[in-house]
């Protein structure tokens, strides 16, 4: 596995690092992580220069980020974290109470992997970080599954079966937009969430159903996340499939504890802006 996916997401002591210009806002953001993840180290630090010196010291396993920091968009720091080669999969929050017509409109860029509304509370806040750093043992959730090895489709459906995840599996692109534009025509997405290799046997690849699913369906990165699994270690091609609009990517061979992880915070995520859009 290429040294890009840091291992430290699956360690029992998780590290987060929050940065904020508001020195009681980064106070208490660390009393509720403390108080709520046993073990966990939480840094914090009021200036996108003062996070970039952390980050060249040493690995993360959560970052959230200000929107508005004292010297730079919390956007700019998100993108400068994005291009550290060992920080390129770390998930990235935006923490913001601010009425911001980039939140409304979501239009966050690449490089943040969502955010997380203030108003909300900082106990919602920890319990949204555990759901990634300490992740469930069981979940609820459907997978659109897409993999042409009937060997792999089958250890790693297993895999997801044992969390209690329901698999809807299927061998090409071509079966998978079929299933997701029939569904559309009942007035269900398909899925809770797709996996999908890169690599496939017929004419369409992983690239082409993460580029139909976010154009032809519209659907964005809340409404139905996609992990794609790729062989392919070149960061130039990586980083085109979370701009074509990947919420995140898992190397193969794929490493169980890894996928789960990734699956299940993708998951989490996603409901959690399902539950904020019933609210609204």
């Amino acid at each position: 596995m290429s040294g890009n996916i840091s291992n430290r997401l699956l360690t029992t002591a998780p590290r987060v690092l929050v940065v904020d210009g508001s020195r009681v806002v980064r106070q208490l953001i660390t009393r509720v992580l403390q108080a709520e993840l046993p073990g966990v180290e939480v840094i914090g630090c009021g200036k996108g220069s003062e996070a970039e010196q952390l980050l060249g010291e040493g690995l993360f396993d959560f970052i959230t980020i200000a929107l508005r920091l004292p010297d730079m968009d919390g956007l700019e720091l998100a993108r400068v974290v994005r291009e550290s080669s060992s920080q390129v999969y770390v998930p990235i929050v935006v923490v913001s109470g601010d009425v911001d017509d980039r939140l409304h409109r979501r239009a966050l860029g690449e490089d943040v992997t969502d955010y997380f509304d203030k108003s909300l509370g900082f106990q919602a806040l920890a319990e949204f970080i555990r759901g990634y750093v300490s992740p469930a043992a069981t979940a609820e959730g459907t997978v659109l599954y897409v993999e042409d090895s009937r060997v792999v489709a089958l250890a790693t459906r297993r895999m997801m079966e044992r969390v209690g995840l329901t698999v809807r599996h299927v061998v090409s692109v071509e079966d998978a937009l079929a299933l997701l534009e029939a569904d559309r025509m009942l007035g269900w997405v398909g899925a809770d969430v797709v996996l999908t290799d890169v690599s496939l046997k017929g004419e369409l690849t992983g690239g082409d159903l993460l580029d139909r699913v976010r154009t032809h369906f519209g659907y964005g990165k809340g409404r139905l996340p996609v992990l794609v699994m790729t062989g392919d270690e070149n960061p130039a091609n990586q980083a085109a499939l979370l701009r074509s609009g990947a919420n995140d990517l898992v190397e193969k061979p794929v490493e169980e504890k890894l996928l789960l992880t990734k699956l299940l915070f993708q998951l989490r995520v996603a409901q959690h802006l399902r539950e904020l859009s019933k609210e609204a």
